[in-house]
């Protein structure tokens, strides 16, 4: 290896070396227990929790639906969920109807979703022993048993041609509740305005961090008489 420029190749061979010792480092438990990666991301998802609550809003659209009687057969391929789906369903006051393939599942449509959002805001607010209680089942398993449950019933809605029932179904309870019930369980929210000075940190961290290796290497490579020129146009 040929070093044209000894001052510029040490200059970049420090800062990649430094890089890759800082590197190292957020690769150790030293961040409350975990890694920088882990830590950042709790960070953001525990701020992002709070701009993520629909609940509430969820629940007073879904009063449209009180009263509205509904009957779906769901489950006819997945059969072996059919004992867990049993047990929610029949504990919220669903009327349950073996069949030949898959369960008949008939009662007040717009007192299911309550029950649903019930049972979502409690994973939301880390009131999951609630639903293994209730349940006699892990908390998360009810929530993705709600999940499937929900999908086969709008899925079972869309070839009733109950259009409307089966979108709200999709895009608020599955979406905007079990969902985000789910993914956020366990996550403390905080608010942003309360940690502005580490997420500002953590921003200003990543474009130096990200220029740092860059500057490293473009050194490196100018020390080596590395160039990059534009080529010339060839005539015909």
């Amino acid at each position: 290896m040929i070093v044209r420029h000894k001052k510029l190749f040490l200059l970049g061979l420090i800062l990649s070396v430094a890089f890759l010792i800082v590197l190292s480092y957020m690769f150790t438990p030293n961040f409350n227990g975990t890694n920088a990666f882990h830590a950042s991301d709790n960070l953001f998802n525990s701020i992002s929790k709070g701009s993520t609550y629909y609940i509430p809003q969820v629940a007073e659209d879904a009063k449209l639906f009180d009263g509205k009687q509904f009957q779906t057969t769901i489950f006819e391929d997945e059969t072996r969920l059919i004992p867990y789906a049993k047990t929610i369903l029949m504990k919220n006051g669903l009327k349950i109807t073996d069949t030949a393939k898959g369960i008949l599942v008939s009662g007040d449509l717009g007192s299911l979703m309550a029950r649903v959002l019930e049972d979502a805001d409690a994973m939301f607010k880390n009131a999951g022993p609630t639903l293994s209680n209730k349940y006699a089942m892990d908390e998360k398993q009810a929530m993705y048993v709600w999940w499937k449950t929900m999908k086969e019933i709008k899925s079972a809605l869309d070839q009733q041609k109950s259009f409307r029932a089966a979108v709200f179904i999709d895009k608020n309870i599955i979406k905007r509740a079990i969902e985000v019930g789910y993914n956020y369980y366990g996550i403390e929210g905080q608010d942003a305005a309360h940690r502005w000075g580490i997420l500002l940190f953590s921003l200003l961290f990543y474009v130096v961090y990200t220029l740092w290796w860059g500057y490293g290497i473009f050194f490196m490579c100018e020390g080596l008489g590395l160039e990059m020129k534009a080529g010339k146009k060839q005539e015909m």
